[in-house]
């Protein structure tokens, strides 16, 4: 069957199964189908394949003494990093610090331990998506047990400074002569395009996402490094030391160590390229239409990502125009399509409500070409001229670096003025 979207620039959302895995996943759907935990010679394969996966993916991340626990997403492996280490430390504090743009997993556990007696605290961003480090160095304190910040966003794609984080809560540790706060991070958007291993990302807790990286859906993880002892969220028959019981999902898992390992292989050759398509869509995006904002760092963000707000319109029916031209496109997170609130994560960064709706995100992949982005190029302005033809809202400035400046007056408390067109 061949696929819908000929043009695909939604990799945040999903990436499509990397033909090289789908091979590596092959045989365990129907010859080497074992339960691991069979003593006969089919689960003896099944458990070596099981074996081989996890060492495979620490041999990548590891470090002295690390564990990887397989999950059903990366949003069960958010869960687990979040409540199970939060249960497990209750006794030592219970301050747990998030940042404002964390994914939608760590925001439900957060709210759910505030009633059981936790005390979260969140860390906002600047203009540019980046955390703002004085305010998380004010908030550590002697109850703080744990700090959950993203590598990189899921719509902006905004790489936060996680060595300088994790410089810092080691100082902080070494002050009190304790092992906490623990740091744990979502990797799930960077890891296809950055280093995440011990060397480089000296974090305690590290998630991942197959499905990001090439690999199946339905199928993430949990690094644990060092001595740090979670309580689990699923109980049963014990698999996985006790942490995450239930048969476990074997293709799934050698999908998802080699769609990681797969990664590591690409991952300098990609970022190059990727990175040219990237800034040669954003050039002419900015260049060929009047009023369009950038989401996030201009800099400080992953290689792949581009997230702008066109003014005067409506990301979602921008979405729908580009659809049926073969275009797929993301207009805010896709953990929020099936909601018209506005996205949090650009919100955080002070923008009003009318930028936010107008926003869209082109996220590239291995597949992305420059024909594609030719073709993007080709079809993007005139539709947004259509559509502002349409809508009944203006904005008065129309000089770029003023309408780049009005989200700063909007976090003072000033609204930018906007006007309605003259029937």
């Amino acid at each position: 069957m061949r696929t819908l979207t000929k043009y695909y620039f939604d990799y945040a959302a999903t990436a499509p199964l990397d033909p090289r895995v789908w091979r590596a996943m092959l045989p365990f759907f129907r010859h080497q189908f074992g339960n691991s935990a069979s003593l006969y010679q089919l689960g003896h394969r099944a458990r070596r394949a099981l074996d081989g996966a996890r060492q495979k993916i620490l041999e990548q991340l590891g470090g002295p003494g690390a564990e990887f626990i397989f999950t059903g997403s990366a949003t069960e492996a958010d869960n687990l990093a979040i409540l199970g280490a939060a249960r497990t430390l209750k006794s030592a504090g219970n301050r747990i610090i998030i940042s404002a743009v964390e994914h939608k997993g760590i925001l439900a556990a957060a709210a759910v331990l505030t009633v059981e007696g936790f005390e979260i605290v969140t860390i906002g961003v600047n203009k540019n998506g980046l955390i703002n480090l004085p305010q998380l160095a004010v908030a550590l304190n002697e109850k703080t047990i744990l700090v959950s910040i993203t590598l990189a966003d899921s719509e902006t794609g905004t790489i936060q400074p996680l060595r300088k984080i994790a410089a810092l809560i080691k100082k902080f540790r070494r002050a009190r002569r304790q092992a906490y706060p623990y740091l744990h991070t979502d990797a799930t958007q960077a890891a296809a395009y950055l280093n995440i291993d011990a060397k480089h990302l000296p974090v305690d807790l590290l998630t991942l996402s197959a499905h990001k990286l090439g690999g199946p859906k339905g199928s993430g993880g949990l690094l644990v490094r060092g001595r740090l002892k979670l309580t689990p969220l699923i109980y049963g028959g014990g698999q996985q030391n006790n942490l995450r019981s239930g048969t476990e999902n074997l293709p799934a898992i050698v999908g998802l160590a080699a769609a990681l390992e797969l990664a590591g292989q690409d991952r300098e050759r990609e970022f190059r390229r990727v990175k040219k398509l990237r800034d040669y869509l954003e050039k002419m995006i900015l260049k060929n239409i009047p009023k369009v904002i950038l989401n996030g760092h201009p800099v400080k963000r992953l290689p792949n990502f581009l997230n702008v707000s066109i003014l005067d319109i409506e990301g979602e029916a921008m979405l729908l125009r580009l659809d049926d031209k073969n275009i797929s496109v993301g207009t805010g997170s896709a953990c929020n399509s099936q909601t018209l609130e506005p996205s949090y994560i650009i919100e955080a960064l002070g923008r009003p409500y009318e930028y936010i709706h107008g926003s869209l995100r082109f996220t590239l992949g291995r597949g992305t070409t420059r024909t594609a982005v030719n073709y993007v190029l080709k079809h993007l302005p005139p539709i947004v001229r259509d559509l502002r033809q349409m809508s009944p809202l203006r904005l008065k400035l129309t000089d770029r670096k003023k309408l780049i400046s009005l989200p700063q007056a909007f976090v003072g408390g000033k609204t930018p003025h906007f006007t309605r067109r003259k029937k």
